[in-house]
């Protein structure tokens, strides 16, 4: 029997798999003006309606050329001006040329665009410094980018401030996207202290709440700020019936540990379900994920620390797949060489908050110090985690373990 069998910890694999297991993507989706998509999730496959670009155009401000009729020794006068927005559309004579813009439609018979440097005005025409030109040179062809029925954005994917300018290439105006999760969240304690009060004896401010909502916004949610929750039944009880009326995810951070104002998982049990508490994982180990009646809920540790780390590792998969974001990955896990040494004892799975860096290839990995669950500095100073497993204990200096990379829900 492993250690963690008998202290009754669920590995966190297990955990995340019981996650996704039990939700269904919200399938509700809205009609937006692409200019306010970014960030949601798209409900329909994007296909290109047109090709992009839609006419040959030129790749350089230069010339337009007829290949066969470029010589050293002979100037080609100008017949005319290709610009942006303005072709030339006149008949092209034999033996001239046309002075065309960037961006600017290549006219008919064109095979090539000798860029200005490489071309010299004179009063006969003008005179290029090369005749042996590569037929289609500095010509972008139709489609060259996108072709018409291309499939440029799956469903299910969340739009970035790189989707949105591709959409509006292909002059799609509106985009169908799935409704955002509403996710409701509330810090409990006595102890805790909205900013700018002043502190008593034995309060501490409520800092979690600042960490908990943006990381909602950065999953692609909708975040419900239901503010600090005292540990009476009464009022947690009331705060569960106002999440589950307005939101399809509850999220706490507090109150599902063992101590006797630990009211929130009774609550739970009273109200709804719980699926699963405690877990093997550092920190983090008093996690518990159950449902309300018409809401999920996540109950996070209190530790400051604790409750990013559930957030990031546990809530972020769940979230994404309640969002019908299909194209959201597990962090990727990369090996790297320690240069610092790593204490940890077998049993559970521990997220140490470290920094990374990479030399001729080769990534490197070194604490950022104190892993207390309370002491945030770290996870201020750190651009990942090293990912120490289970059964693994102390890791020295000069050994191998694994990193993820933060994404972009912690920048």
């Amino acid at each position: 029997m492993g250690c963690c069998d008998a202290l009754n910890l669920m590995p966190v694999e297990e955990a995340i798999d019981k996650m996704l297991s039990s939700v269904k993507p919200i399938q509700s989706s809205l009609l937006l003006p692409l200019v306010d998509a970014i960030g949601y999730v798209l409900a329909e496959n994007i296909h290109s309606p047109i090709f992009v670009p839609p006419f040959a155009n030129s790749s350089m401000d230069g010339f337009a050329v007829r290949i066969n009729e470029v010589s050293r020794d002979q100037p080609l006068p100008i017949a005319g001006t290709s610009y942006a927005g303005q072709p030339y559309t006149d008949r092209w004579p034999e033996n001239t040329c046309i002075k065309i813009m960037t961006g600017a439609q290549i006219p008919e018979s064109c095979d090539a665009v000798i860029m200005q440097e490489e071309a010299k005005e004179t009063a006969q025409g003008v005179v290029f410094e090369q005749a042996k030109i590569k037929p289609q040179t500095n010509i972008r062809p139709k489609g060259d980018d996108v072709c018409e029925g291309d499939l440029v954005l799956p469903k299910g994917a969340r739009l970035t401030a790189r989707d949105i300018p591709m959409i509006a290439t292909l002059g799609i105006s509106h985009v169908s996207v799935f409704r955002k999760p509403r996710v409701a969240f509330f810090s409990t304690g006595d102890e805790l202290v909205a900013l700018g009060e002043p502190l008593q004896t034995g309060q501490i401010y409520d800092s979690n709440r600042y960490g908990i909502k943006p990381l909602i916004e950065n999953f692609g949610c909708e975040a419900i700020d239901l503010g600090i929750v005292p540990d009476c039944p009464s009022q947690l009880r009331l705060a569960f019936e106002k999440a589950q009326n307005l939101a399809d995810v509850l999220i706490t951070s507090g109150g599902v540990s063992v101590g006797e104002a630990d009211y929130t998982k009774d609550i739970l049990s009273d109200m709804g379900k719980i699926d699963f508490w405690k877990l093997a994982i550092k920190p983090g180990k008093p996690f518990a994920f159950g449902s309300l009646p018409n809401a999920w809920f996540c109950g996070l540790p209190g530790n400051p620390v604790s409750a990013v780390v559930t957030m990031y590792v546990l809530v972020q998969p769940f979230l994404a797949k309640l969002a019908g974001h299909t194209q959201w990955k597990f962090p990727e896990s990369i090996p790297a060489t320690t240069r610092t040494a790593f204490r940890k004892a077998p049993g559970r799975t521990d997220y140490q908050r470290a920094i990374y860096s990479i030399e001729d290839g080769q990534f490197f990995v070194e604490s950022t110090g104190n892993q207390s669950s309370g002491a945030f500095r770290s996870m201020s100073l750190a651009n990942c985690f090293a990912v120490l497993e289970q059964e693994r204990g102390n890791v020295e200096l000069g050994d191998t373990v694994n990193i993820q990379v933060f994404n972009s829900s912690l920048y």
